[in-house]
């Protein structure tokens, strides 16, 4: 039997503690089922005084993709506050009416319908006059530079307006047929038009001819499906985003009249209704949306593009006091999170705030620093609990990566995808769901090598990613346990 003495007990328990410090500190974190080619930036680093940060990285800048949407709830929650909401209003002024759009995302056909309706209820069944649309809040680009135009017709790349109906996004749905050809259906209260002439084919057709669906969209609303599709039992749904907002708004607006019996005697134009001298101009309804805190859940849960960069073309709008646009919404992402939080962005690439750019360049340090200020001011911000949590909420919920009992519920964050890219950044959560460790995975020009057909192999980049959250938690707990 051995006995220690006091001093003995201490210096053996600051042995064990700093080599354990010392294998945490330099443990690799193990990139090897990663293609060649790749790049990673990873950090790691326990919420705790003094604690060092384990990084690793092979560059300097990366593509944040959606975890750009972090940045942008911060400087949306700093400078609107937890009680904005978006407003669209419908005013008169003499024989005039106009419905004022200020870019909310989230507004509906049935919002619209309603503000029209307490029009008829006040004012009558006729419009004598011009029905204006009002969308001078935001200018310039709907869609940001970088963003590729090959998604252009899809809904999570939807264009950015002041006028955003639905969600500028259409329902549809293709059929395949077995004479060969396709045929597609779009409910009729859609103001569009789409047509196909895709073709029908085997899977082994498609794969000798090299066959897939193509989407084309004009300025018109016009939508052509083109190329091939494998024969389906079921139809395969489709979303269009609508191309011309002006234009779609004018029809939506159109049929919403003749289904509430209104009769327009001028037209409906896009831009400010003119004063009328003599006439006060007045205000019949309001239609807001749900608050900012509301917004913002549904923009990092689901990863909405088009809530953030409205977000962010409002921010524009609010920090200088001009209409919004992709240019000076970044500029002001940047200025009021240096001036609220010191955090500086100066070196950020950034085209818009959702992360669907090409174009945009993030430092893992930017984000580091980000990620700590959430943390440290989570009382007064509270966005942490808005992040989905892995295998429970939001885009994580489903993720191959995070569905495993270990992982499962021990990991809240934002994870955010392009070509090649696959990021990852929030919190290592103790048992108690209390953030302990905060995580950046940056992973891009991943471009593995094709799978072989009818082998089920789990993907490098989910082998990566079960690897590399195992290792985030057992830092985690390594650094959570008591010396």
């Amino acid at each position: 039997m051995y006995f220690f003495s006091l001093r003995q007990l201490r210096m053996l328990s600051g042995f064990w503690c700093l080599a354990l410090y010392s294998i945490v500190a330099h443990a690799q974190i193990s990139t090897e089922p990663l293609p060649a080619g790749s790049r990673a930036g990873l950090l790691i680093q326990p919420l705790q005084p003094h604690a060092t940060a384990t990084v690793q990285q092979t560059g300097d800048y990366f593509p944040p993709a959606s975890t750009l949407k972090v940045i942008t709830a911060l400087a949306s929650q700093l400078e609107l506050g937890p009680e904005f909401r978006f407003e669209t209003t419908l005013n008169v002024n003499a024989d005039d009416v106009a419905l004022n759009f200020d870019g909310d995302p989230t507004l509906t056909t049935q919002d619209l319908k309603r503000l029209l309706l307490a029009l008829k209820q006040q004012h009558g069944t006729v419009i004598k006059g011009n029905l204006w649309l009002d969308n001078r809040r935001f200018t310039g680009y709907e869609r940001a530079v970088g963003w590729p135009w090959d998604v252009m017709g899809v809904c999570y790349s939807a264009p950015v307006s002041a006028i955003n109906i639905d969600g500028n996004c259409i329902q549809a749905s293709i059929y395949t047929q077995d004479d060969g050809a396709t045929r597609v259906f779009v409910p009729e209260h859609y103001p569009v038009h789409v047509t196909t002439n895709a073709q029908t084919v085997s899977d082994t057709e498609q794969q000798s001819q090299l066959c897939d669906l193509e989407l084309t969209a004009s300025q018109e609303n016009h939508y052509r499906l083109a190329g091939c599709l494998t024969h389906r039992s079921k139809p395969l749904p489709l979303k269009f985003a609508v191309q011309n907002t002006e234009l779609y708004a004018q029809r939506v607006v159109y049929k919403l009249l003749n289904q509430l019996g209104i009769t327009l005697k001028g037209d409906i134009r896009i831009g400010a209704m003119p004063n009328h001298h003599g006439h006060t101009p007045h205000t019949v309804a309001v239609h807001r949306s749900a608050n900012l805190t509301q917004l913002l859940e549904t923009m990092l849960k689901e990863s909405d593009n088009l809530i953030a960069d409205s977000l962010t073309k409002t921010l524009g709008h609010q920090f200088f006091l001009q209409p919004g646009s992709f240019s000076n919404g970044t500029e002001a992402i940047k200025q009021i999170i240096f001036a609220r939080t010191e955090i500086s962005l100066q070196d950020a690439q950034l085209a818009d705030g959702s992360g669907l750019s090409r174009n945009n360049r993030l430092r893992l340090d930017s984000m580091r620093q980000v990620l700590m200020y959430l943390w440290q001011h989570d009382a007064e911000l509270g966005l942490m609990g808005l992040l989905p949590v892995a295998g429970e909420s939001g885009t994580l919920k489903y993720r191959r990566s995070m569905r495993s009992d270990e992982v499962k519920g021990r990991i809240q964050g934002k994870s955010g995808s392009l070509y090649g890219t696959y990021n990852m950044v929030g919190f290592a959560l103790d048992e108690q769901g209390k953030p302990e460790t905060l995580f950046i995975q940056y992973v891009t020009d991943y471009f593995p090598p094709n799978p072989v057909q009818d082998v089920p192999v789990e993907s490098p980049i989910t082998q990566f990613e079960l690897g590399f959250y195992q290792h985030v938690l057992s830092l985690s707990q390594a650094h959570s346990s008591p010396h």
